[in-house]
């Protein structure tokens, strides 16, 4: 499937999509990315096994956490896993960027990715984060929706590796993400 354009208006197509997929394949792992947790919160009570990976913390401005705890517990009360961490392809490498210039590797894999959209970045990166957090099982097929700015625009099937075998971790499925790359 592929929407028109770009971002949160598509999140409710984007979920359905992505949850039909899962159960014709048979795939009870699905992991989101949600900083305020309503992305996840749509996908409660499917029948899923569900992790949300959200910004860690620090990325909105020093010390802020996007998702309130509130919601942290509304999710844990729900059997919905929530992943908070430093992201697999910043870190270190965007420190160096920001801090000295120049491109390092984890930005070059990102912004090819982004050829597919920020989305399907975002599904790839939060795919291989849950697999290093043990969030998810070992090699078998997930379903990882990502978005651009806010809401889920992209979804796709998966078998990620950990980050330090980052490059055998393997598309699968496109499920859905915009054609028109720009918000």
């Amino acid at each position: 499937m592929y929407w028109d354009k770009a971002g949160e208006e598509n999140t409710d197509q984007t979920i359905e999509a992505a949850m039909k997929r899962a159960r014709e394949l048979k795939i009870r792992h699905i992991v989101v990315a949600s900083c305020s947790g309503a992305s996840a919160l749509k996908m409660a009570g499917k029948g899923f096994d569900l992790t949300c990976v959200t910004h860690h913390v620090g990325f909105a401005g020093p010390g802020v956490d996007e998702m309130s705890e509130e919601m942290r517990q509304r999710l844990a009360g729900m059997g919905i896993k929530v992943l908070t961490t430093t992201h697999l392809m910043a870190g270190i490498d965007r420190a160096a960027r920001l801090q000295f210039g120049g491109v390092y590797p984890a930005e070059i894999v990102a912004q090819t990715l982004r050829m597919f959209g920020q989305g399907v970045k975002v599904a790839v990166e939060i795919a291989c984060m849950a697999k290093d957090a043990g969030l998810i099982p070992h090699d078998a097929e997930i379903v990882s929706i990502g978005g651009t700015a806010e809401g889920v625009d992209a979804a796709i099937v998966v078998l990620p590796a950990h980050s330090n075998k980052f490059f055998e971790s393997q598309i699968r499925e496109i499920i859905c993400m915009p054609r028109n790359k720009a918000r």
